[in-house]
């Protein structure tokens, strides 16, 4: 995976996850994840629509923008090779740490069961360095 997206998955960025309906159209959330050996890993709960959506349907879009810098971002096409349950939250309270400074993900619902999607990324799409105000540069 090139170094820019890797700092991407990294940083405290939101990953944005694209999956699809059973009538076709897109579902798009902003959730939690990182990258790791490969794969990005997104975590949400069991019964989730993006859990219903890639229980039928592994494809799934993923983007992340920098929160510095707009233009900074990635998007990638992949498929989900794996639902890993997190119902110890280790992954959930490694991201709270990461997103939050937290030791353990706040929040926390009854009966709630955490899972991580292993995202195996098959097209990566980098937007190239730009300067913002390229055309005052010339």
């Amino acid at each position: 995976m090139d170094q820019k997206v890797e700092m991407l998955f990294q940083e405290k960025n939101l990953i944005f996850i694209a999956t699809i309906n059973l009538d076709g159209s897109p579902q798009l959330t902003p959730v939690w994840g990182d990258y790791q050996d490969g794969h990005i890993l997104v975590n949400t709960s069991e019964g989730r629509i993006k859990h219903r959506n890639v229980l039928h349907d592994s494809r799934v879009a993923v983007c992340v923008v920098s929160r510095d810098n707009p233009l900074d971002m990635t998007t990638i096409r992949g498929n989900v090779l794996e639902i890993i349950p997190d119902y110890d939250y280790i992954h959930a309270d490694k991201l709270a740490k990461k997103y939050m400074a937290l030791e353990k993900y706040p929040f926390k619902r009854p009966g709630e069961k955490r899972i991580t999607f292993k995202i195996k990324p098959e097209h990566v799409y980098v937007l190239p360095e730009i300067s913002v105000n390229e055309e005052h540069d010339k």
